[in-house]
């Protein structure tokens, strides 16, 4: 059976015993958006959670992960269906797991629905006869794309309901009524209260879930949100850019538009989510180092040495989201290197200066565990999320930058060196060193260290680096002396 298949089937189920079930929250609101749901909840009314569990439990398997908010979950083909009895919650500590709560299964259904955050996912609807239950408007809400909050004396016992609220807007376009919008800005001093878990999963649904996560970003900023959460993002609306490359303004606005490009550009390849959540977050936090090197010089603005700058506040803004360290260390690669791409096109294609493999292979390092199809990404995100700039034949009409040539002749370099994906394998290795005679020694990371600069920046084939270390003299017990090969690699090198 499909999962809508099973929620029939279970209301039926339920309805043999005197109990009702009906659909609630995200599945309802997306079908009234004709967007496809994720997963389901279930509340069933006038049965005990005892009785409950135990008809849940002839459908399959069952995880009582929510057990302790009276939840049961069912995974029907690959999707979650949450069962639970209606409850009462109040709040009785810090953060959003702060509740006590106790399972009500005679609960009024509009009772049951008042304690949801937002009207929009306060919509019931029952399985079997499709009636659709809407006590606070929500089905209006829907239609007029407003997110406007359940009950504004309930709604800010569970401060996470902001950052949902910034998800939701992003996800669907949504408008915030304007006391709704007083009430999460007046809680945003709670916000502290969130585990680092929870933002960080809330930052997740909006990156990868929103085709505008914009919309999202600047509502967060709006309400106060990053103010007490992410100084990183405050930081980039008060630093302000040079209008000829960026005439949008200032960082944060920058940043906008590039997460929207970057959300564009996961659509367009189908990334993974490996890969999608490497992308958006480098869009994210590409720019993250202006702040601390942006100076007027001469008139114009400028930000020498952001890439590298960016490295600190990224990484501590990403721990502190708990992403993960391979994320971490992709994407902190990226935001360290993210001009280069351009400047070396720009070198090569424009300035006529041509560019080595040795440069090209010494980037795929840099960058690693990233690697180039993610770098170049990223930084099409940065060129072409910028504008609009004036069409020089007709100053009337505005355009945005729509190709990046910089991107595909990188790819193409970078393949033809066989780096595309990851550094260059050293060009000589430990076991080589002692069939050519050296023992194994301490100093063999930094001979091969050398080997690698001698190709990479005197263009040194693996026969030619073969060679020079064969005519090292012996020491005095017979082998070849690793010293004297460190010493004359480092003169090649400097000769070179």
């Amino acid at each position: 059976m499909t999962a809508e298949e099973t929620i029939i089937a279970l209301a039926k189920a339920f309805a043999a015993e005197g109990g009702r079930a009906l659909c609630v929250g995200g599945s309802v609101r997306d079908g009234l958006l004709g967007v496809e749901a994720n997963d389901f909840d279930v509340e069933v009314f006038g049965l005990t959670p005892e009785r409950v569990e135990e008809i849940v439990k002839t459908f399959g398997e069952v995880s009582d992960v929510g057990k302790a908010f009276a939840i049961l979950k069912l995974v029907v083909d690959g999707v979650d269906i949450d069962i639970a009895v209606p409850r009462r919650e109040q709040k009785a500590g810090e953060g959003h797991g702060g509740f006590v709560v106790e399972a009500d299964p005679h609960l009024d259904p509009k009772e049951a629905s008042r304690r949801r955050d937002f009207t929009i996912n306060a919509i019931a609807q029952d399985p079997l006869t499709g009636e659709i239950i809407d006590p606070f408007g929500g089905v209006a809400d829907v239609k007029a794309k407003v997110l406007r909050v359940v009950d504004a004396a309930t709604f800010g016992e569970d401060p996470l309901r902001v950052l949902r609220a910034m998800q939701l807007i992003g996800r669907f376009y949504l408008h915030v009524d304007e006391e709704s919008f007083d009430v999460m800005q007046k809680m945003s001093s709670a916000l502290t209260e969130i585990s680092p878990e929870r933002i960080g999963m809330e930052w997740r649904k909006l990156l990868t879930m929103s085709e505008k996560p914009s919309w999202g970003m600047d509502f967060g900023m709006k309400v106060g949100a990053f103010e007490v959460l992410h100084p990183e993002l405050t930081a980039l609306e008060r630093t302000p850019q040079e209008p000829e490359w960026h005439p949008e303004g200032n960082v944060w606005i920058h940043t906008m538009m590039v997460v929207d490009e970057a959300a564009r550009i996961v659509r367009r390849e189908k990334l993974d989510d490996v890969r999608a959540v490497t992308l958006l977050f480098g869009a994210l936090c590409h720019d993250f180092g202006k702040p601390y090197v942006t100076a007027v010089e001469n008139g114009r603005i400028r930000s020498h040495g952001h890439e590298e700058a960016g490295e600190v506040p990224t990484r501590s803004f990403l721990e502190a989201l708990y992403i993960d360290g391979d994320t971490i260390d992709r994407v902190v690669g990226i935001v360290k290197d993210h001009m280069k791409p351009y400047r070396l096109w720009h070198a090569e294609c424009v300035d006529e200066k041509p560019v080595t493999d040795g440069t090209i292979r010494r980037l795929a390092a840099r960058i690693h565990p990233a690697n180039f199809c993610d770098l170049v990404l990223v930084t099409e995100s940065d060129y072409c999320g910028r504008g609009p700039f004036f069409d020089s034949n007709d100053p009337s009409k505005s355009l945005f930058r729509t190709d990046y040539p910089a991107g595909q002749w990188l790819l193409d370099r970078a393949a033809k060196i066989n780096v595309l994906h990851g550094p260059a394998p050293h060009i000589i290795t430990g076991d080589e060193l002692i069939d050519l005679g050296f023992a194994p020694n301490p100093l063999f990371g930094d001979i091969i260290r050398m080997c690698d600069d001698l190709r990479d920046e005197a263009d040194y084939s693996h026969y030619a680096i073969v060679e020079l270390l064969r005519h090292v003299s012996p020491d005095a017990f017979g082998e070849r002396d690793v010293k004297a090969a460190a010493v004359k690699l480092r003169a090649e090198a400097f000769l070179a």
